[in-house]
């Protein structure tokens, strides 16, 4: 717990400015948590009651299509990202998708009832909240921008950026299907991408 706890401490210093006093104060209210590889930090349809920093592993974030049973990939987070579903943790309604993990994972986490009381109490946890929600909306509309307006291979590449080690650490199958394309085209994207490099 104390080695998680320093990561956490550093983060959220580099994240919110937030005191030694400020985080020292929210100790007792963190908790390490193991998710390990397939299981699931939060379900479909549950309320999302806890935010995680992410320690060290990766999770996806995916919906299910319930006509053809097929996944769909919406977000990666690895190590040093804060992971929840936002709406549902802060609205207290139930999640629409999955959050699982990709290989096995460790976390430190905070409840909603604890933070919500830190943001009462600690005008510096309520700019953290302020902050956290800023995150999380960017995450959203860079996502639906990407969807929107971004090739797949700029897709690909910007993953890339924000998680280098992806490509070692889950199947290519599970890239595809963040990018919404098919594995032969994720070959010839990466395919490119090296010719690029060599030339």
């Amino acid at each position: 717990m104390s080695e998680h706890f320093e990561t956490l401490r550093t983060h959220l210093i580099n994240f919110a400015a937030l005191t030694d006093k400020d985080i020292d104060e929210s100790r007792p209210f963190w908790k390490p948590r193991k998710v390990y590889k397939g299981d699931f930090f939060n379900l479909q349809d549950i309320v999302c009651n806890d935010l995680g920093l992410v320690i060290k592993g990766i999770f996806r974030v995916y919906i299910m299509d319930e006509e053809t049973g097929l996944e769909k990939n919406l977000f990666f987070f690895s190590e040093n990202q804060f992971l929840v579903s936002f709406r549902s943790h802060l609205n207290q309604k139930i999640c629409h998708y999955f959050i699982q993990a990709m290989e096995d994972s460790e976390m430190i986490y905070i409840s909603n009832s604890n933070l919500s009381s830190l943001y009462k109490t600690h005008p510096n946890w309520a700019v953290f909240g302020r902050l956290l929600a800023e995150l999380f909306f960017t995450y959203s509309q860079s996502r639906t921008e990407e969807l929107l307006f971004v090739s797949h291979e700029k897709r690909y590449m910007r993953l890339l950026d924000e998680h280098p080690t992806i490509l070692e650490r889950i199947p290519a199958y599970h890239i595809s299907s963040y990018l919404g394309i098919t594995n032969p085209s994720l070959s010839r994207i990466r395919k490119r991408i090296t010719t690029k490099e060599y030339q």
